[in-house]
């Protein structure tokens, strides 16, 4: 082979690399830009889980990099831990059954499978939640909404008790004011069942649901308990405005105190 045919065989070879280069900046930098969108929109992410669960880890770990990503944005990480994987060989010290029902719930609004870990974004579609790929579309597809409704809320804490102010502005017709306390992280060791031997970290643990018939739409104020080890720094409150037959959530907001 002659010396000008390798010069331009090389020449080829450093050009399609330079090219593959650029071509792996622009995807990595359309994954950055894809989870920094700006809209008006909100999403609310809601993963039913269990320490039960084997394939359920890896969707904890990836709610668990949303959350911490998310910044200022309207998104709101809720991790709800189901009990019908307690008697399957590990009792999940997070489990209700409150939470399987509303898994159940939307099960049926959305004509879907019950299963874990699955992932329901604004009461809205549903997929497994470990799909990154699928989260960060729906996510971006939520952010980029035109929402009818406002929700703000403001709470007190007084002596295990905590008094919620709340208001509503815009297009709001029968829902339902749904209250979450949620503990921001968590470390668990689980010694039996599918994922025995592992440390799992668990982040948003849905620990308190409470659902509240709007008596007056515009503003008002509900109280709930909190639990006894509850302070502003780990845990937070979420509130949602949910339609009770559709199961789609209009406006979302967390508690300032």
């Amino acid at each position: 082979m002659k010396p000008t045919q390798i010069s331009m065989i090389a020449a080829l070879v450093a050009l399609l690399l330079f090219s593959a280069v650029l071509a792996n900046r622009s995807i990595a930098s359309k994954s950055s830009t894809e989870r920094t969108v700006k809209g008006d929109g909100f999403a609310v992410l809601e993963l039913f889980t269990s320490e039960g669960c084997s394939s359920c880890p890896p969707a904890d770990e990836l709610l668990a990099k949303i959350q911490k990503e998310a910044g200022n944005r309207p998104v709101y990480v809720l991790t709800y831990h189901v009990d019908y994987w307690d008697r399957l060989g590990w009792k999940d010290s997070f489990s209700n059954s409150d939470y399987s029902k509303r898994q159940y719930q939307y099960a049926s609004k959305l004509r879907a499978q019950v299963y874990t870990p699955q992932l329901v974004v604004n009461g809205k579609t549903e997929f497994v939640g470990s799909n990154e790929a699928a989260t960060d579309y729906a996510i971006n597809s939520a952010l980029k909404g035109t929402p009818t409704t406002s929700l703000n809320l403001q709470g007190k804490i007084q002596s295990g008790k905590m008094a919620l102010d709340y208001q509503i502005k815009g297009n709001e017709d029968q829902s339902e004011l749904v209250i979450a306390v949620v503990q921001k992280q968590a470390i668990s060791k689980v010694k039996r069942g599918e994922n025995e031997g592992r440390t799992l970290a668990h982040a948003q643990i849905v620990r308190q649901l409470n659902s509240f018939n709007l008596e007056t739409v515009e503003k008002g104020k509900v109280n709930i308990s909190i639990p006894e080890d509850f302070n502003s720094k780990g845990w937070e409150v979420i509130g949602l405005l949910q339609h009770p037959k559709t199961r789609a959530i209009s406006a979302a907001a967390k508690v300032a105190f």
